[in-house]
C-alpha cells in the first residue's frame, strides 16, 4: 500500500515545526548549532519555524496524509547562486532565532557556498519523519514522489546529507557525492553535498 502525500499550507505550519524539532533535536548539525542540551529545547524550534516559513512562501512542502512526516523541498534555478556574500538572508534567520549565537548564520552561509549554481534542480533542503514511525519508509516515499518527477521532467536534485546514516539512505535513491565533504568548524560534525542525476525512462 503507498503513503498518501500532500502539498502541506499555511493550516500545516505548526505540525510541521514540530515534525522537524522533534526529528533534529538529536541531529549532528542541530547539535553544533544549539551545543546545550537546555538551549536547543528552546531555541531549535524558532530555526525550524524559521525554516519553515520560507519554504512555505518560496518552495513546497510534502507532508504525508497522517502527519507522521514532510519534506521541504526548494525549486533552484541555474545561476541562483545562495553563496552571494550580499546574501543577508543567515543574518535573518540569526536575528529572528537567536541573535548571539553566530553559528546560527554560519551554517547558511557555509552550505549556501557550495551549493551547486550551474543547472536549475530541486533542492531537498530538510526531511522529518516523527521519531516513533522512522523505519517505515516514510522518507523514502516522500523523496521518491519528487524523484519521479525530476526524471519525467529532466531535473536533477541536490541535498546535503547531515548524518552518515541519512547519506546511506539518499545513496540508494541514486544521490552521489557532489563535491568536499564540509566540516563544520570548531570540531563541528560533516555534511556531504549529494547531487542526483535524472534518471531516463525506458520505454
Amino acid at each position: 500500500m503507498g503513503v498518501a502525500i500532500r502539498a502541506a499550507g499555511e493550516g500545516d505550519r505548526e505540525l510541521v515545526v514540530r515534525l522537524l524539532d522533534e526529528a533534529f533535536q538529536d541531529d549532528p548539525v542541530s547539535g553544533w548549532v544549539f551545543p546545550g542540551a537546555e538551549d536547543r529545547r528552546a531555541k531549535h524550534p524558532g530555526l525550524m519555524a524559521a525554516f519553515t516559513d520560507i519554504v512555505l512562501a518560496d518552495g513546497r512542502i510534502d507532508l504525508t496524509e497522517d502527519g507522521s512526516a514532510c519534506a521541504l523541498w526548494l525549486s533552484m534555478p541555474a545561476d541562483d547562486h545562495g553563496g552571494d556574500a550580499e546574501d543577508d538572508g543567515p543574518a535573518q534567520v540569526r536575528q529572528a532565532v537567536d541573535p548571539d549565537n553566530e553559528r546560527v548564520e554560519t551554517i547558511g552561509r557555509l552550505t549556501a557556498a557550495i551549493h551547486p549554481s550551474e543547472r536549475a534542480h530541486e533542492y531537498l533542503w530538510m526531511i522529518a519523519v516523527a521519531p516513533g514511525r522512522q523505519g517505515e519508509g516514510l522518507g523514502t516515499a516522500l523523496i521518491e514522489s519528487v524523484l519521479d518527477r525530476c526524471d519525467r521532467q529532466g531535473l536533477p536534485a541536490y541535498l546535503e546529507a547531515s548524518s552518515a546514516r541519512s547519506r546511506k539512505l539518499y545513496e540508494r535513491l541514486g544521490f552521489e557525492l557532489a563535491g568536499p565533504v564540509l566540516d563544520l568548524p570548531e570540531n563541528g560534525p560533516a555534511m556531504w553535498p549529494m547531487w542526483r542525476e535524472p534518471r531516463t525512462r525506458k520505454a
